[in-house]
């Protein structure tokens, strides 16, 4: 059952709206490389449709009904719109899930250090990484400083051409013989993933006297740090203390970009999951004044790369408590409606899938893979080993999105995770499938994810 190419489907019209939303995708991603990023032009771009914020609606007492448009958000990294249809929500919503986090290094809270004349900043993974693909790369610092006065600062810099980048070095390869011969996970260890952050010593009043007694008391024990803290408190009037209270994340540096002679393709950082995110987004933007037969929800949430865990993570009570809160204002306030809605809902539970990459052939099935440029991806079933940790979609959904694609004339392929006992992955749809709701998992092929 091999799928046809979907570019042969396009006329011209079709083959400008793909480049259309190809650019947008593009400047999306490329302006926003964290989940806090992603929530916030998620929410602009809300506002913009007519979406009022669900906590003013609650604080005001506004009733809620079909037509109504709103937005919720957990800490500033997970949101959730919400477009109430024409049908109670008891009777179920249409649902698009999505996450906005990446795989990518996080400041400690205790990072800055000096040696040998070089300010580092000490980092821990976040998520599925393969460390020696973070060294000699130009990285960007992307996040919040909260301070104890309440202020929350932004910092964001590597990414405006006039910035400086930062990098995680690397070992010569001259002198990388016995590093050669590790084993790839060992190769850079996660501890040496220590962010290169500046050479140049703080220069005091002493450097130019000739004082002993002045360089003793006026030149910092590590001049370095001491003058990466100096820029840092002129630029964002932080301490070294504020470190404690700040979310850091170092991201590659960079725009995205077409790939390609034939710009077929996008290259660039986070497309899992905000390929997903942001067609989910657009998606349910799409709708404009329209009122749905069912409620339609965008999920977009936080924590998939580390289990979905936390507060704004989709295990969390966020995505339900929501949902509690837009039924009491619509009349619908009842434990048992909060249930059934739940239940009678159907999801598609966006997020990447691997796609079938012709130099690493043998950890693919061929027939069960998904390929570049055969549309939308459906997996059944995701997971590890024997479908551990796998949502799998009941025969009769996948039946029923089958019949929804064909009569749209929608281009969409099915496959696996690769072959069977190869590795394995799992995405967000186990988690409201709890409530009976069918959910499937659905996204966009990608090389090298």
């Amino acid at each position: 059952m091999e799928r046809e190419v979907a570019w042969k489907k396009y006329d011209e019209a079709a083959s400008a709206e793909v480049e259309a939303l190809a650019a947008d995708y593009i400047d999306f991603i490329s302006d926003n490389k964290t989940e806090r990023e992603c929530a916030a032009a998620a929410i602009a771009a809300a506002e913009d449709a007519g979406y009022d914020s669900l906590a003013d609606c609650i604080a005001a007492g506004t009733p809620v009904g079909p037509g109504s448009k709103l937005w919720a958000c957990a800490q500033g990294k997970a949101v959730i719109l919400v477009h109430v249809g024409a049908a109670p929500i008891s009777e179920g919503m249409n649902i698009l899930g999505a996450h906005i986090d990446s795989p990518r290094l996080d400041i400690k809270q205790n990072p800055l250090y000096e040696a040998n004349d070089f300010a580092l900043l000490d980092t821990h993974y976040y998520g599925g990484i393969k460390n020696y693909q973070w060294t000699a790369l130009p990285l960007a610092l992307h996040g919040v400083v909260a301070t104890t006065d309440g202020e929350v600062i932004e910092v964001n810099i590597g990414d405006d051409e006039a910035d400086p980048v930062f990098c995680v070095t690397d070992l010569l390869p001259h002198l990388g013989s016995q590093q050669m011969d590790k084993k790839g996970a060992k190769v850079v260890e996660g501890e040496d993933l220590d962010v290169l952050v500046g050479n140049r010593p703080l220069l005091s009043t002493a450097d130019s006297s000739d004082s002993k007694e002045a360089e003793s008391t006026e030149t910092p024990k590590d001049p370095v740090k001491a003058h990466v803290l100096a820029l840092l408190a002129d630029k964002y009037g932080i301490s070294e203390e504020d470190f404690l209270s700040a979310e850091l994340e170092v991201v590659p540096a960079g725009r995205a970009r077409d790939l390609g002679f034939d710009r077929s393709m996008v290259i660039g950082y986070g497309q899992d999951d905000r390929v997903c995110a942001y067609t989910s987004l657009v998606a349910q933007l799409a709708l404009g004044d329209d009122v749905p037969a069912r409620t339609a929800v965008c999920v977009l949430v936080d924590k998939e790369e580390i289990g979905s865990v936390g507060a704004s993570g989709m295990a969390s009570m966020f995505f339900e408590n929501t949902i509690a809160e837009i039924m009491a204002l619509a009349g619908e306030s009842s434990p048992l409606r909060l249930r059934r809605a739940l239940t009678r809902s159907r999801m598609l539970s966006s997020d990447v899938s691997a796609g079938f990459d012709p130099a690493y052939a043998s950890v693919f099935e061929a027939k069960n893979s998904a390929y570049l440029g055969r549309g939308l991806v459906f997996n059944k079933y995701t997971g590890s080993r024997g479908k551990s940790g796998s949502n799998d979609a009941s025969a009769e959904y996948v039946a029923l999105v089958r019949r929804i694609m064909d009569d749209a004339g929608v281009s969409f392929q099915t496959a696996e995770l690769g072959r069977v006992d190869a590795g394995g992955g799992g995405t967000i749809a186990y988690i409201p499938a709890k409530y009976g709701m069918d959910v499937i998992d659905s996204g966009v092929p990608v090389l090298s994810m």
